[in-house]
């Protein structure tokens, strides 16, 4: 039996590319100068980051898609460095992937020991300095991943994310005349998106 062709020509390859394309559609609801930024650093056009973004849609909500697991690494290649994290009484296995648009970062997938992944964002280079984050004029956009501003503010209590990929943090930071304020960041990727400032202060002034 001879199979007729449907005429459609075979879907191309979702490329590292096209996953930064679809981890900047996170981002610009927040900061649209910046993605509109990258995106011309990437060469690609408005329509190409729609694209990559429905393409990645489609591929997550496939009752016949791969695992997580396997899609990073269909997309990415295979790992740059895979680590060892104690979560608690567990031991996780950490895969760490370079992105050209964000080359101080890794793109870390964290697996729990039965393969599941637990989580997905941009973590700071294993061994590199990461940010100076002292007061609220360094908590710019993009300037500093989760975990950096956890710790450079602790104590800092995690908020759930308004949205898939989204994270939030509470906590108190000074301002450059070291009055401190209660604060809310916002996070998507693991990368900093704002941070929103309460109207009084921590120090009750």
């Amino acid at each position: 039996m001879v199979r007729m062709s449907s005429g459609k020509p075979p879907a191309s390859p979702f490329t590292r590319l096209d996953f930064q394309l679809v981890l900047l559609r996170r981002m610009a609801d927040h900061n649209p100068d910046l993605v509109e930024n990258a995106r011309h650093e990437l060469g690609v056009s408005i329509a190409d980051m729609r694209e990559a973004n429905k393409r990645w849609q489609a591929m997550v909500r496939s009752p016949r898609s791969r695992s997580a697991a396997s899609r990073y690494r269909s997309i990415l290649g295979e790992p740059e460095s895979v680590l060892t994290r104690r979560i608690g009484d567990l031991e996780c296995e950490a895969r760490l992937w370079p992105l050209p648009l964000w080359p101080d970062l890794r793109f870390e997938v964290l697996l729990a020991p039965n393969g599941a992944v637990w989580n997905e964002w941009l973590i700071r280079t294993p061994g590199t300095e990461g940010p100076s984050l002292r007061t609220l004029d360094d908590l710019t956009p993009w300037s500093c991943t989760v975990d950096e501003a956890a710790r450079a503010f602790a104590p800092a209590r995690p908020l759930q994310g308004t949205a898939p990929t989204r994270w939030g943090l509470a906590f108190s930071a000074p301002d450059g005349r070291g009055v401190r304020w209660e604060c809310v960041a916002e996070f998507t990727w693991g990368l900093l998106q704002r941070v929103a400032v309460n109207d009084r202060s921590a120090d009750g002034d």
